[in-house]
């Protein structure tokens, strides 16, 4: 769903470095994921893509258009996930990249009622 020229600008990597292209296509992968199970609802690249409800015939309220700010919160975690390869970061302050992440998507979560 990320274009891997823009993950690649946003770890700057030049665009012509393909040796690490998988592991930046894993990290995409696992940030989508990531935003979907905490918002509830499946991302879509156009409006065009989300499924409508058999019987209102309207698009899904499941489903989610990616914007700009879930674009931000996806490459967030892929710059993360780059520069920090483990699970412990040792001889660094900890910081919350998670706050900056829920704060773009939390606009987004989708509760059912």
């Amino acid at each position: 769903m990320l274009e891997l020229d823009i993950i690649k600008q946003h770890v700057r990597l030049e665009p012509d470095d393909v040796e690490e292209d998988a592991l930046l296509d894993t990290y995409a992968t696992a940030a989508q994921r990531l935003v979907e199970n905490r918002t509830g609802r499946k991302l879509y690249a156009t409006a065009g893509e989300i499924p409508n409800d058999p019987e209102t015939g309207e698009p899904i309220e499941a489903g989610l258009v990616l914007d700009d700010d879930l674009t931000t919160a996806m490459l967030l975690l892929v710059g993360h996930w780059y520069e920090n390869r483990e699970s412990v970061v040792l001889g660094t302050i900890a910081s919350d990249l998670p706050m900056a992440v829920d704060a773009l998507i939390g606009p987004y979560k989708h509760y059912n009622v």
